[in-house]
């Protein structure tokens, strides 16, 4: 993998350990050589994901709607930000420009970036890898949820599967690197059971 794309919070969240989370990971990208795509933005995680990959000497894009430009105060001092004229096509540039995808602590914009790329893998439209870093169990009522989607039919236990979840970035990211999409040429379940 050459790029992954972090989605995670413009807050940097009620706890300490999701900064030190984000600092982490931005360290373990740029000791594998591997860039950074994210938001672009220089507050909350994203700032500090950002800033511990530059820091590390790795590489960092930034990709940011115009109308977040002065919002969102976007990190100006990056080699590489891209400003886009709309969300979906922030979302697109970021997809295009990454091998894989992690969701760190953050809100509904990170919950909707992360679901769509993931959803897009369901698909077929990309065989990337999604997984979520699950800094301090931020993410186990939302995995309860999707096991519970399974239980009711609505979500595929293959599909399901293809969600990585790890509590350490470097183990994240082993599993993302190794990680094969299912072939599944069934996407609806038309059974009346």
């Amino acid at each position: 993998m050459k790029r992954i794309c972090v989605f995670c919070g413009s807050s940097p969240g009620a706890r300490p350990a999701y900064r030190a989370a984000a600092a982490r990971l931005g360290a373990a990208l740029a000791a594998r050589g591997i860039g950074l795509v994210y938001g672009g933005a220089n507050v909350g995680l994203m700032s500090e994901l950002a800033h511990s990959v530059l820091d590390a000497g790795g590489e960092v894009i930034g990709v940011i709607p115009r109308s977040l430009v002065q919002r969102e105060l976007a990190l100006t001092g990056l080699a590489d930000l891209r400003i886009t004229d709309s969300m979906q096509e922030r979302k697109a540039v970021m997809a295009d420009l990454a091998d894989g995808f992690i969701a760190m602590p953050g809100g509904l914009g990170t919950l909707d970036e992360f679901f769509e790329v993931l959803t897009w893998t369901q698909l077929g439209i990309h065989r990337k890898p999604s997984g979520l870093l699950n800094v301090e169990g931020y993410f186990d009522t939302l995995l309860a949820f999707l096991d519970h989607a399974v239980a009711e039919r609505f979500v595929k236990d293959v599909h399901r599967s293809m969600l990585i979840v790890e509590l350490e970035p470097n183990r994240l990211l082993d599993r993302l690197d190794a990680f094969v999409a299912p072939e599944d040429d069934k996407l609806l379940d038309r059974s009346n059971r």
